[in-house]
């Protein structure tokens, strides 16, 4: 029992240790990303390099019923009904957020936002296991044009609310 107990204290120091506080600064979130992207390993779990080490990586941890279900489905399903389940903990596992060498690397292709990441690596995986053309160049700009085309919707409604608080005297 004594060296469970100790075996378990080492185990929380560890983790202590390698813990980071979260960025107070700019130049210490950067500082933070330089360094995490240049990890094979973060919080014990490694990260892919690119793509194809992505899929490997899945072969190593999706049983091959979990695969044929996940093959059967459509590309839109895969990629939809995934989104919350596998694509957080690729998402969160893989640091899409704080930074990682795959999420640094999906940069480098043009994506930057998580939720863009998760859904561009589910539907390459997919298009892997159907033996289809990953085609990620046509796919990262469908995802970057409706990302821009959100936002210009998101900015040209705000600037509509304004005109109407501003034409009524603000009330």
């Amino acid at each position: 029992m004594k060296q469970w107990l100790l075996f378990v204290t080492a185990l929380i120091g560890c983790f202590a240790l390698n813990a980071q506080s979260p960025p107070n600064t700019l130049e210490e979130y950067q500082k933070q990303y330089e360094r995490r992207i240049r990890q094979p390993y973060l919080n014990g779990v490694y990260i892919p390099e690119d793509i194809g080490d992505a899929f490997i990586q899945f072969g190593k941890l999706i049983s091959a019923d979990s695969k044929a279900k996940f093959k059967a489905m459509s590309e839109e399903d895969a990629s939809v009904k995934l989104h919350y389940s596998f694509g957080r903990w690729i998402s969160v596992n893989w640091g899409f957020e704080e930074g990682s060498r795959f999420s640094h690397y999906l940069k480098q292709l043009g994506l930057s936002h998580p939720d863009d990441m998760i859904r561009f690596v589910l539907i390459c995986y997919h298009r892997n296991l159907n033996k289809k053309p990953l085609e990620p160049k046509p796919l990262i700009q469908e995802m970057v044009d409706a990302r821009r085309k959100a936002y210009r919707e998101r900015q040209l409604k705000l600037l509509a609310e304004q005109e109407k608080r501003d034409s009524s005297g603000g009330n």
